[in-house]
């Protein structure tokens, strides 16, 4: 009989791991330096004053590299940046941006510039990754999905239109590259404490409504995020392809 794989151990591997400066993304830069990662972060700012203190409790190297995601310009000397300073084993996609308009009032401009961050940066980082990932045979690509890549939301049609194309594009490469040894699957958060939603948690009606239909009774933290992305850089998740995992407290059940 074949033996169980349940190695979460990531030591020895690098991660790229996009808008890592706070919320979700932050939360999955420690977790992966905590389970032996090296960390690459792709951002305009650097990483806080905490990630800094988990790397160096790790034990593990934190690097970042500024990066303007509605450039492709700038996308693609950050990917020869990091692939410079050594093999890059785990690609992180958690960078994106929300707008809210009434539909029949949504700005071209403001569509354009959600598409760009949150899928077409999305598709050139797979991409220029994934390049010698499949040459070399080993890889893994996890993507941020969303509740909105299987649900519409309200007044957010081009934030839903990007994460519907996130979770196809994540079907996508995974059909190609399975066979080549790269997972690529996606993660889907639900309603996550962070301070992206802040209005939302101080909206004390809104809130309640929310929190009634999550059978977990609670909204997420950034770590709940974490755990399942570790998970997919892992191992264990070598079976796993072209999945998006939503990690909702039971929100899409209800």
């Amino acid at each position: 009989m074949t033996p169980t794989k349940l190695n979460f151990n990531l030591t020895g591997r690098t991660a790229v791991v996009t808008g890592a400066s706070r919320g979700i993304g932050e939360g999955i830069a420690a977790a992966l330096l905590e389970a032996g990662a090296d960390v690459i972060c792709f951002q305009r700012s650097a990483p806080s004053n905490e990630l800094w203190a988990t790397a160096s409790r790790s034990e593990r190297r934190l690097d970042h590299i500024d990066v303007d995601f509605s450039d492709e310009v700038s996308i693609a000397h950050a990917i020869l940046a990091a692939e410079q300073r050594g093999r890059v084993d785990i690609l992180v996609n958690n960078a994106g941006t929300q707008i809210r308009h009434d539909s029949v009032n949504f700005p071209l401009d403001d569509y354009d510039r959600v598409m760009d961050i949150n899928a077409r940066a999305v598709f050139q980082l797979c991409t220029g990754f994934g390049k010698s990932m499949t040459e070399r045979r080993d890889g893994k690509i996890i993507n941020l999905g969303s509740l909105l890549s299987f649900q519409g939301g309200l007044r957010v049609p081009a934030y839903a239109a990007s994460k519907g194309a996130v979770a196809q594009l994540t079907k996508a490469f995974a059909n190609e590259w399975a066979s080549l040894g790269v997972n690529v699957n996606a993660v889907a958060p639900g309603y996550i404490a962070t301070e992206m939603n802040n209005a939302l948690i101080a909206d004390t009606d809104r809130n309640a409504q929310i929190s009634a239909r999550i059978p977990a009774g609670r909204w997420g933290e950034p770590a709940d995020i974490a755990g399942a992305v570790v998970f997919l850089a892992s191992a264990a998740a070598d079976y796993v392809h072209g999945v998006t995992l939503p990690v909702d407290g039971g929100w899409l059940g209800r």
